[in-house]
């Protein structure tokens, strides 16, 4: 069995509907375009997922010791019961590679060419919209049927990798950079850009 995923939708009045409650920052964009080609991570944890204080600078760690340019989307309640802190430390290491943002139109960002990769918790519509754009993941599941995609991402599908629960910046670090410039990430690429799962 083959899945093949296009953007076909030609209908400029449904393309305008949104489906988020957040604002977004059309900013990114420009940022985007400055960028070369596949490299940039894309980091989105869909609009529920939260996480603990610890897990949110170990990811920002991991991607700022992986030394690739990054747009996170950061929601204010990602943290559960706080605010969502960045290190300053983290921001002044990042700044000519980083951009944190809020919210964003994710279909539009994973269909930039300087997506290299995208960090997510697999929920079904982020899947639809990688799988769609030819972008491999790394996933980090969180609840529901996140766990089951991100089996079939990196089981059955072979696009994907999986960050432990526990978030360690050194294994975000080491699968960011596989991801991006090693020989797996490559052969995920490949498989993404044929535009066919099996």
């Amino acid at each position: 069995m083959q899945l093949q995923l296009n953007n076909v939708l030609d209908d400029s009045g449904v393309k305008s509907l949104g489906s988020n409650l957040w604002k977004e920052d059309l900013e990114c964009f420009k940022w985007l375009d400055s960028k070369k080609p596949n490299s940039v991570v894309y980091v989105s944890f869909g609009s529920i997922t939260t996480m603990t204080n610890e897990n949110l600078i170990e990811f920002a760690w991991g991607l700022a010791n992986s030394k690739h340019s990054f747009l996170w989307i950061l929601r204010p309640d990602i943290v559960t019961g706080d605010s969502a802190i960045i290190p300053p430390e983290f921001l002044a290491e990042t700044r000519d590679r980083g951009l944190v943002t809020s919210w964003c139109d994710q279909e539009k960002v994973l269909n930039h060419t300087s997506i290299g990769s995208f960090l997510t918790h697999c929920g079904w519509n982020s899947m639809l919209d990688t799988i769609g754009s030819g972008v491999p993941v790394i996933c980090w599941p969180f609840f529901a049927e996140q766990q089951t995609n991100t089996w079939s991402s990196f089981e059955k599908w072979k696009i994907g990798m999986e960050i432990d629960n526990k978030v360690r910046r050194s294994e975000v670090e080491k699968q960011v950079k596989e991801l991006m410039e090693g020989e797996k990430g490559k052969e995920m690429k490949r498989k993404q850009w044929s535009g066919k799962i099996s």
